[in-house]
Parts: C-alpha cells; structure tokens; sequence
C-alpha cells in the first residue's frame, strides 16, 4: 500500500495494513503502526513513533527538529499514541534534551495548521482546534479541547477535561475541570457540558464547581483558597487532583475572573 510516488527510507519500519500516498517522504529512524493512512504530501522525520489507526493529512510534518537554538542535534522522538487524526499543515516538534520526546496521545485530533513544538506533552482525547499553538515544554491533561487560535506559552500546563476558548493566551496554567476565557485569561466556570458528556454525575459537577467557587470567587488568595477546601471538603480523586495541580504549578494559575473594568 505504498504508493510509488512517496519515499519510504529502507530502514523505516512500516506495519501491516499502512497506506503511504504519493509525494510523501519518511525518513530513517521511522515506526508506523498498523492501518495508519499517510495522506499525501506528508513529511514524517527521522525519530517518529506512529500508533496505530492514525491518519495524517496533506502538508504535515512530523518529527522535524525543534525551532529551539539549544538544540544540538542529540537523538530525540515524536510519540504519537493510537487512532489519533492529524490534519492538514500540523507541525509537531521532536523532543530536546529537556524530556527528550514530544508526545500526542491517543484518540487525539489535532485541526489544520496546528503546532505543537518540543518537548510538549499532550495527554489522550484531546481537540485542538485550527491554528492552535503549543510553544516549548508544555504539558496538557486528558480530554482538553482548545478552540481556534488558541496560543500557549511555553512550561504552562494545562489539566484534565479543560476547555479553552478561542482566541485565548494562556500564559499562566489552567486547573483540571475549568473553562478558561476572557483577557487576561481567567476561570469563568466549569467545562460542565464536557463533564456530562464524559459520564460524570450531577453531584461530582457540583462539588468541583462548589471547589472553585472558594478558589476563584471568594477572595482568598491561592494559599488560603487551599486551606479551605482541604478542611471543607471531603477527600475525593477530583478534589485532591485540583489541590495537587494548583501545589505543583509552576507559573501559577490564572485568576478568577472579575467584571471590574468591562
């Protein structure tokens, strides 16, 4: 299934079942999974590790080295998990000596013309809308979506079932479970609508609602906020994953949003 017109390196490594369409080229160093289809006009780089049933449309390139002047040439991989859909012009950034990979999960789709550069970390079932741009070293949870021209500064995270608006500058982190807007970005409630749909109950929305009520609406600062909702709130995995995602960041996370000034 490897159409005459592309080039495939003798040294790459292509399973059963994959089709390769014409004018596309995969360099050494290359693992594709099986039923993976690679559209046309696809350039897939030395060090790029493809699951299975994934499709890769025209003008993507996958593994290229990153646009990091740090970079030195050392061995580095682009991972790239199960079914997960690539769409046109994508660019997606192998690793640097900071993690040594980039990695897209499973079950993933990633819109036209996105970008994700180096070192990225990108959970599974994500969407990430057209033009979306992820810079350097940044990592995102399960079941995030970021709608259109969303771009995020490089070592921000962003946290499980996330919703980020488009059009938005993420430059601070963004916990698990929040949607995500405004300039400067800030919390304007929970992803409720993508927490019904991924089989959560109406109780389990109301308790981390009623959780980042006390961080982002109550006036305490994050230390404070914190406190609260550990003596207040029963220990749950949702809560205790909001409280450690908060603790761990590293650029800290965005504010509460506030109607002063509209």
């Amino acid at each position: 299934m490897i159409q005459p017109l592309s080039f495939v390196h003798s040294d790459a490594k292509i399973a059963k079942n994959v089709v390769i369409e014409p004018f596309t080229s995969i360099y050494k160093d290359v693992e594709i999974g099986e039923g993976t289809w690679i559209g046309p006009n696809v350039t897939i780089m030395e060090g790029a590790r493809i699951g299975k049933n994934c499709s890769i449309f025209p003008g993507a390139v996958i593994s290229a080295p990153p646009q990091d002047l740090k970079y030195q040439g050392e061995r580095t991989i682009v991972e790239i998990g199960n079914d997960t859909t690539i769409r046109e012009c994508v660019t997606i950034s192998k690793g640097t000596s900071d993690r040594m990979k980039t990695v897209i999960g499973s079950n993933c789709l990633l819109m036209a013309y996105s970008h994700i550069a180096h070192d990225c970390i990108v959970g599974n079932n994500c969407i990430f809308s057209n033009n979306t741009t992820l810079a350097g070293h940044i990592t995102v949870g399960d079941y995030v979506i970021m709608a259109g021209m969303t771009a995020v500064h490089q070592f921000c995270s962003v946290g499980n079932h996330a919703f980020v608006t488009g059009g938005s500058l993420v430059r601070k982190d963004v916990p698990p479970y929040v949607k995500a807007a405004r300039d400067p970005l800030s919390y304007v409630g929970i992803n409720s609508v993508g927490l019904r749909r991924r089989g959560f109950s109406s109780e389990k929305i109301a308790e981390i609602q009623s959780i980042y009520r006390v961080i982002f609406q109550n006036k305490l600062n994050t230390t404070q906020a914190l406190a609260v909702v550990e003596a207040e709130f029963e220990a749950t995995p949702e809560r205790d994953e909001i409280i450690q995602f908060i603790q761990s960041s590293m650029r800290g996370i965005m504010r509460g949003f506030s109607a002063m000034g509209l």
